[in-house]
């Protein structure tokens, strides 16, 4: 199935949903880049705002080729070189017009990616073709040297009405039966994102025949307190920035969200990827038996940054595709472990009463009971 945020992705700019004054702000930037004195400008704002679908919009509408890097992924002076540095130098094909899209920025430090934002102002300085970079949090210090030398243009969280508008619009192609109150519900919930309230609509229609506020509702999708299905989300999908992934979760301790990892990881990561995430994941198991051994406390944010930093820096690139999360089998099976092993407890009890004897004792003649009774022992004695 085609992740529905890919398939509905803006093919033109006034495809984009609520961002009018930024859309004319990089417009204006393109049509005019000869005569800028900055050659590359810097788009900021939330998570879901469309910061990647204006630029692909634009190169879509425009016929332009479009060269994107992950600054998560490709950090130093060397990888950024190659891909970008070589870009610049080549002509693009079929005589095309160039974007050179750096995406997520902010995914660069300043400490271990040796020479990585040095780099990417050089190329500023020098380019031909339009250098477009993204951020969620562009004030951050790191970031400082890239002011000076790039347009800031920010995208605001997307209103209410154009996000049920874009719903609507995709509930119409994908002949949807759902509520105007359901389409509200989605919006309100998702919180301007328009990314998680696209893959929240694609879920419910997977689920439900016709959609009503109600199924929004019991389904518990981006409430406030985020559920473990969206810090899985966070973790599986980000190659950084993950380190509070947890941090929201409700009712779970660490030794369980050991066990939704576990079972989860199969799912979303193969090959490479998986030994490393499962490498950090057997780590943080080390530092957890330390604590139990020894009570230092302090392993805890070893623990964590495990399970969430360790664990989404496993992959290669951070992904956008829909992955559906089950919970652990094993809580189940410990769960049903633990029932049976009540019900051999309250039979040990009562036996014990009966026969005089202590419920240890009792507890190790069940075995023979169980024979006599041909594996269904009765929980009342008293009325054989």
């Amino acid at each position: 199935m085609i992740p529905w945020v890919e398939k509905y992705r803006p093919k033109k700019l006034r495809e984009v949903t609520g961002q009018f004054e930024a859309q004319r702000k990089i417009l204006d930037f393109f049509r005019n880049f000869s005569k800028q004195r900055k050659k590359a400008i810097l788009i900021h704002g939330p998570s879901g705002s469309g910061k990647t679908s204006i630029i692909y919009a634009l190169a879509s509408e425009f016929k332009h080729e479009i060269i994107e890097l992950n600054a998560s992924n490709f950090r130093n002076k060397r990888q950024i070189q190659e891909v970008i540095g070589r870009a610049l130098e080549q002509k693009s094909l079929f005589s095309r017009g160039k974007i050179m899209l750096i995406d997520e920025i902010d995914g660069i430090t300043g400490t271990r990616d040796r020479g990585g934002l040095k780099e990417i102002l050089r190329l500023i300085e020098k380019t031909t073709y339009p250098i477009i970079l993204t951020a969620n949090d562009a004030w951050q210090s790191k970031l400082r040297p890239l002011r000076s030398k790039t347009q800031f243009i920010e995208l605001k969280t997307i209103k209410e009405e154009n996000l049920i508008a874009l719903l609507q619009i995709i509930s119409q192609k994908e002949k949807l039966k759902i509520s105007h109150d359901a389409l509200k519900t989605i919006s309100v919930l998702s919180q301007g994102d328009a990314r998680a309230a696209i893959t929240d609509l694609q879920v419910l229609s997977s689920l439900c025949k016709r959609i009503t506020k109600q199924d929004v509702v019991d389904l518990g999708i981006r409430e406030k307190d985020e559920n473990i299905f969206n810090a899985l989300r966070l973790i599986f999908k980000s190659k950084s920035g993950t380190l509070g992934g947890f941090d929201n979760v409700q009712n779970i301790n660490s030794d369980d969200l050991f066990l939704w990892l576990d079972e989860n990881l199969p799912i979303e990561y193969k090959g490479f990827e998986l030994a490393k995430a499962y490498d950090a994941l057997s780590k943080a198991d080390v530092f957890r038996g330390r604590i139990r051994r020894q009570r230092h406390w302090r392993f805890l944010v070893y623990i964590m940054a495990l399970l969430t930093e360790g664990i989404s820096s496993a992959k290669k690139q951070a992904r956008r595709d829909f992955t559906s999360y089950k919970p652990p089998s094993r809580i189940l099976k410990i769960w049903l472990a633990k029932q049976k092993q009540a019900k051999r407890k309250e039979i040990a009890k009562r036996l014990a009463e009966i026969t005089h004897t202590s419920k240890k004792q009792a507890y190790k003649e069940l075995p023979f009971l169980e024979i006599a009774f041909k594996g269904e022992i009765p929980l009342d004695f008293a009325n054989l």
